[in-house]
């Protein structure tokens, strides 16, 4: 029998690699800049077309290449980063494994041009599939300037697994952003389908946040800083009160090179422990210099996943420099005894308390007016201890009783202003008659419904009962009625009397300016003015006084970008994301008329049992499961 077992040709064997090299175009931006990187430029420019599907371009100035290098570049495993296998625990560089070039070349139509500075001509190469098409020298700059064009032009089935631009263009966005917040020195640009979306100069780390993340990011961030034997933090982390509702403004950096760690993120969300509001996630950006003999990077082709030789080490000076610089910051509470201060600006803040009681005043008074009693003062009058402890009862009296029950001030308020925050749900269904619960549908109310943890409403039903969560169900109800509106392109507007400008990060900004037609559609009137400005003329009538507009737009691009990925059409996303964003939240207080009104509206929806995420509505009890409960 012949023998079976034989070497793959390179260019088959390149395919292969490149399937976890190369997922994306977002991957060939990474490999590409990171070669920019460690050739030692001072300037990168980055240009995209078509997110990446058509064209992907880096122009640097770095060291450049020789004829021979050139093409040794796009071998499989040729690198000029490591030599001897202990190379491997002493790593600086971004690459050294050697792949890259070689697995963007066996997917992609490649152009390199290339020149060091002591020599007058460069050299040209231009390789398809993994075959070189043409090797020549040409005149060109120094460094290298290498174009990608028709990523997976020969791997069809990976070509149609790439999403949509806007999906593509986050996520080389995301790219963009490590390499230029890991290289604040470096002068980087990035163009789309000739329009400039970042132009950052050289500059400092809050500098390259600042210009990343918009100006609103300066007044946010909370220096963070400690030097030990063993490594050395630092970076910033975001103020509590900024943080957001999904993922994503979350970097480590470990020797300028970007990680992905629950782990140490863990570390993060335990120093912001008890100041965070519930499912939010503060921004970080945290560099971590260490010992490269101490950590382990060739855990994966993408460099992104680390190995630490001792890990609770690294989470146990993250966590408490970060909780030191909230103290020093006055973001925590600190240990000072001579000024507490609180995380919430809102809480009233009790009066100074006297070092001493009634009691004890009282005890020293009698006992300085004994010792005292028959002597006069200089001015020959007689002093009156009885007058002066009356006083002071009255006045401490009066000092308690103004800042009695402070500690309930924030359940005060809100169960007086319940009635103006709360929304009101109106329906033509509250005054007809519903179908017999036999049927498996609800009938008429019997009972008021009520509130359970101002979250959850209880409505009696004939069989038992039923539990509704407010929020999937006020969700259901707006995401079929946006739906509708999206259709009939019939939404109300509000105009707004002054018209709001709103500065977004340039990643925002680009998401922003490919939806507004389908937002305006929804009642928003928002236009664009200049480079990552927009002008709020009107917002939907439905939502105007519930929420600042500022806020309602970052809210919905927060939940517009987290729904990216499950390939909705951009319908279905705005009308997920401005539902979730704008529906009535846990801890809101309803009446039992809005109460009566959401259970009404859910049951007239379309699909009334499921959220637009997926989370039940409601859970309906049966009296006789009830009672099954109770038996021994």
């Amino acid at each position: 029998m012949a023998d079976l077992i034989q070497l793959l040709p390179d260019a088959i064997a390149n395919q292969i690699a490149a399937g976890e090299v190369i997922q994306r175009p977002a991957s060939v931006i990474k490999e590409l800049m990171e070669n920019s990187i460690d050739a030692g430029s001072t300037s990168v420019k980055l240009i995209v077309k078509d997110a990446g599907k058509t064209l992907l371009q880096v122009i640097d100035n770095g060291c450049g290449m020789s004829e021979t290098d050139a093409r040794m570049a796009f071998e499989r495993h040729a690198t000029s980063k490591i030599r001897a296998s202990q190379d491997l625990f002493a790593i600086r560089t971004m690459g050294f494994r050697g792949e890259a070039m070689a697995s963007i070349a066996a997917v992609a139509q490649v152009e390199m041009r290339t020149r060091r500075q002591s020599e007058e001509l460069g050299t040209r190469l231009v390789i398809e599939g993994s075959e070189l098409k043409s090797q020549e020298a040409c005149q060109c700059t120094s460094g290298t300037n290498t174009s990608v064009k028709n990523l997976f032009f020969n791997v069809p089935a990976r070509r149609n697994f790439l999403k949509s631009n806007t999906v593509e263009m986050r996520h080389i966005i995301d790219e963009f952003q490590r390499l230029a917040i890991a290289n604040p020195d470096i002068f980087f640009s990035l163009h789309h389908n000739n329009g400039e979306v970042f132009h950052l100069p050289p500059g400092n780390l809050r500098q390259r946040i600042i210009a990343l993340f918009g100006n609103a990011y300066n007044k946010r961030l909370v220096p963070v800083s400690e030097e030990t034997d063993a490594l050395k933090l630092y970076g910033f982390v975001g103020k509590p009160e900024f943080a957001k509702k999904t993922r994503g403004e979350q970097y480590f950096f470990v020797n300028q090179r970007f990680i992905k760690s629950g782990y140490l993120n863990h570390a993060v969300t335990t120093a912001f422990e008890d100041l965070l509001p519930t499912d939010t996630y503060p921004f970080y950006v945290i560099f971590i210099d260490i010992d490269p003999a101490r950590i382990d990077i060739n855990v994966h082709p993408t460099k992104q996943e680390i190995k630490f030789d001792d890990e609770k080490l690294v989470y146990n000076y993250l966590k408490v420099a970060i909780r030191h610089s909230l103290g020093q910051y006055s973001i925590m509470p600190t240990l000072d005894f001579d000024q507490e201060t609180s995380f919430s600006s809102n809480r009233v803040q009790p009066a100074p308390q006297s070092k001493f009681t009634i009691d004890s005043y009282t005890r020293e008074s009698k006992a300085t007016a004994g010792n005292n009693s028959g002597s006069s003062y200089s001015n020959g009058g007689t002093r009156d201890f009885a007058g002066e402890e009356e006083r002071q009862q009255n006045n401490l009296a009066n000092w308690q009783k103004l800042y009695e029950g402070i500690g309930r001030a924030d359940e005060e308020e809100m169960d007086a202003g319940e009635s103006e925050s709360s929304v009101t749900i109106e329906s033509e269904w509250s005054k007809e008659n519903t179908l017999d619960d036999q049927a498996k549908s609800f009938s008429k109310q019997q009972r008021p419904p009520y509130q359970v943890h101002a979250s959850y409403i209880v409505s009696h039903i004939k069989s038992g009962f039923l539990l509704i969560d407010q929020q999937a169900a006020h969700e259901r109800i707006l995401y079929e009625n946006y739906l509708q509106v999206l259709d009939k392109q019939s939404a109300s507007t509000q105009k707004q009397l002054f018209p709001k400008t709103i500065d977004l990060p340039p990643a925002d900004a680009a998401v922003l300016r490919d939806i507004i037609p389908q937002i305006n559609l929804l009642g928003y009137d928002i236009q664009e003015f200049g480079q990552n400005t927009f002008v709020i003329n009107g917002i939907p009538a439905e939502i105007a006084g519930q929420q600042n507009e500022e806020k309602s737009i970052e809210i919905l691009l927060e939940q517009f970008k987290s729904n990216l990925e499950l390939k909705l059409d951009i319908k279905e996303n705005l009308a997920r994301s401005l539902a979730r964003s704008t529906s009535i939240k846990r801890g809101q207080v309803l009446s039992v008329t809005e109460m009566q009104a959401l259970i009404d509206k859910l049951f007239a929806c379309e699909i009334p049992f499921s959220s637009p995420t997926g989370r039940n509505c409601f859970i309906t009890f049966e009296l006789d499961d009830l009672a099954k409960r109770f038996e021994g």
